[in-house]
């Protein structure tokens, strides 16, 4: 993540400004005793995020991040129907996400409708964080 801000921000204040949008998770919002590394991980996600609006925001430059929660993706055809059952449940909206539903977050992040939000975690998570 830090090598790509390193590479595109110089990009877009050559051009005048843009947005970038960095892709973490819910687990980059909530705690987990099961992979605490990846928590870490996407929790560094979040704070790097945070602190490159903060210091390219006045040059015109936003950096906001989207939290998916699950997504249902081809790899989870070979989950067990239990397991992805479980996770299904985590989900209070009662289902996994589709990848356009995502996809749909991060352009509108991206698009002068967004104009005047930087620094934020978009989360898009079928109500998983709101419990």
């Amino acid at each position: 993540m830090a090598y790509g801000l390193r590479h595109q921000i110089p990009a877009i204040l050559a051009g005048g400004g843009g947005a970038i949008v960095n892709t973490s998770s819910i687990m980059g919002l909530v705690g987990s005793p099961a992979d605490p590394a990846y928590v870490a991980s996407k929790h560094g996600v979040t704070g790097l995020t945070r602190s490159a609006a903060l210091a390219y925001s006045s040059q015109g430059v936003r950096i906001n991040s989207v939290h998916p929660g699950g997504v249902r993706t081809p790899i989870l055809d070979t989950v067990d129907p239990k397991a992805l059952e479980g996770l299904v449940d985590q989900h209070p909206i009662g289902r996994l996400a589709q990848a356009d539903e995502i996809a749909h977050a991060v352009a509108f992040l991206l698009s002068d409708g967004a104009g005047f939000i930087t620094g934020a975690a978009l989360v898009a998570d079928g109500g998983y964080t709101a419990r």
